[in-house]
């Protein structure tokens, strides 16, 4: 399963019980930052090597804003936070075991071990091993269900025979991807050629709020939403309001604001964060039969417009 959470590699040394380092995928150690897991390495053989995911659970639910808090926090507030929104490691890989590295054993092989490794340890939280099935049928279930739970995006596909290939983008990603309605609010390019859209919905006190932007516009989609947009007038909602080009980014957008009558019709995932889409969206096509008040409102998900 794909999940919303940091890729990491887990190490620890010979003779367990020894120290636990914890790398980013960009090389940084972490593991200071998450001392529940350093504390649980007694559990942990010594000699071993883990590919997995760092998750944080918050009320039910893997919070991605919750995680890039834990990540940057350290001494007592590390210690408050890890009581607060435990992390979990979730294992998919094994490189070494036992201190025998692994890297060109099949894939197959390595989980095997992986599995056997969670079995003869008695591994529980904040150790996960994550779920694997060779079932087309299962996995077309797990698609349609699993990523129903926030945080898990769809699935991960790889070659059974498959050697580790560090550095390579060897995985075969799937992910759920539902309709839903949103606002065109602004747009990067002209409104003759539109790139890419910028959205919004409603909130509770009728203010449009940012979710997303699209990925780049088709060259049919881009002529069909140019017949439609008009620049929009004094007092749109978004003077002012400062756009960036991603979802955590500082740096700003470069926008031409709309006039936010139109609603679109967009594909997404499931890593919704504080109402607004992590990933880009895609544009689906225009809803003209779906008045503003029927989309959505602003942190509802792929819940369906009302129109």
């Amino acid at each position: 399963m794909e999940k919303d959470g940091y890729r990491a590699l887990l190490f620890t040394v010979s003779p367990a019980p020894g120290p636990l380092l914890l790398q980013s995928r960009r090389g940084s150690l972490m593991q200071s930052r998450f001392p529940e897991l350093v504390d649980a390495a007694a559990d942990l053989p010594g000699g071993l090597v883990l590919d997995g995911e760092l998750v944080v659970w918050v009320e039910g639910q893997m919070s991605f804003e919750a995680l890039q808090r834990r990540a940057v926090s350290g001494g007592r507030t590390a210690a408050r936070l890890a009581q607060e929104m435990p992390a979990h490691f979730i294992a998919f890989d094994l490189l070494q075991l036992d201190g025998q590295e692994l890297l060109h054993v099949p894939y197959g092989e390595r989980r095997a071990q992986l599995e056997q490794m969670f079995t003869d340890q008695g591994l529980s939280a904040p150790w996960t091993l994550c779920p694997e099935t060779t079932e087309v049928a299962t996995a077309h279930e797990w698609l349609a269900s699993w990523t129903q739970v926030p945080g898990v995006e769809g699935l991960v596909i790889r070659g059974s025979d498959q050697r580790y290939l560090p550095g390579a983008r060897a995985l075969y990603k799937v992910r759920r991807r539902d309709t839903t309605e949103a606002v065109i609010g602004a747009i990067t390019g002209t409104v003759r050629r539109p790139q890419t859209l910028v959205l919004g919905r409603l909130d509770a006190a009728g203010a449009l709020r940012p979710v997303g932007r699209s990925t780049p516009l088709r060259p049919d989609a881009a002529r069909g939403l140019a017949e439609r947009l008009t620049l929009a007038r004094p007092g749109h909602p978004w003077e002012g309001v400062r756009l960036t080009t991603s979802w955590g980014s500082r740096t700003e957008l470069d926008v031409v604001l709309v006039e936010p009558v139109l609603v679109a019709e967009i594909m997404v995932d499931t890593a919704l964060e504080r109402g607004s889409w992590r990933h880009p969206v895609r544009f689906a096509r225009l809803r003209l039969d779906v008045a503003l008040p029927d989309v959505p409102p602003f942190g509802a998900g792929v819940q369906p417009a009302s129109g």
